[in-house]
């Protein structure tokens, strides 16, 4: 039977016992309908899982004691740093899920000129708070132990600057492609821009923070589709898919 997973912010120590906070044990009670004496995996981010068995499932109170450490480790070699303009609604919400699935390292939501959505400062950080939780399922879902970061909604000439290592941005009309590059040091920063791609400006912009274009075949790809393709086959090149 397949045992439910669930990210906690608590420490986490075998013998011990935690009581979920609200969301969770919402979640617990409504979405995964687990009952008291059924078993769950938690893990905090700091590397492994906890096994353990709910103690209590109430509308008062949602416990776990914990039972047993199991030292797993499913992150990729290959750090991943992803920078990805902002699209619309589910587009976004789906390339974030699938980017934390295929084991990125951290990613920052970018504006750039033609990002659709217009911010203010209570927007972002309803927006950014809505990816977290994307980001915290999507590591629940996949196994992974470790939560990937998100990083605060970015200008895209800020962020481009703040770059180390090897970089690398998608554009569907650039000569090289992944397979002419090298990652240094099990490295590799990925730009991907938003629905109608970076403007001319944006292009130079990346350039001159050392950016180099690559095309990921010969079909201009959605902006989704692009971001999956890419961390597909940097995984594939020089992370854990090979």
């Amino acid at each position: 039977m397949r045992v439910s997973r669930l990210y906690v912010t608590a420490a986490l120590n075998v013998g011990g016992r935690i009581e979920l906070d609200d969301d969770a044990a919402h979640y617990v009670r409504s979405v995964l309908r687990l009952k008291q004496d059924q078993a769950i995996a938690l893990f905090n981010g700091q590397g492994g899982e906890y096994l353990g068995r709910f103690s209590e499932v109430s509308r008062k109170m949602v416990r776990v004691e914990i039972e047993q450490f199991i030292d797993r480790d499913v992150e990729s070699p290959l750090a991943v740093t992803l920078g990805i303009g902002i699209s619309r609604g589910d587009r976004m919400d789906w390339a974030v899920q699938k980017a934390v699935e295929l084991g990125v390292t951290q990613l920052t939501p970018l504006v750039t000129e033609r990002c659709v959505i217009k911010f203010n400062d209570d927007k972002k950080q309803q927006r950014l708070q809505h990816w977290q939780h994307i980001v915290q399922h999507a590591a629940e879902q996949s196994g992974r132990t470790r939560l990937p970061e998100i990083n605060e909604i970015a200008d895209l000439p800020v962020w481009v600057n703040d770059r180390r290592g090897p970089r690398v941005f998608l554009d569907p009309y650039a000569e090289k492609t992944l397979a002419d590059m090298q990652p240094e040091n099990q490295e590799v920063t990925l730009l991907s821009g938003p629905e109608g791609g970076f403007s001319d400006r944006e292009r130079q912009i990346a350039k001159a923070a050392g950016f180099i274009p690559v095309r990921m075949g010969a079909r201009i790809l959605r902006t989704e589709t692009a971001v999956l393709s890419a961390l597909s086959a940097v995984q594939t090149l020089w992370g854990d898919f090979n």
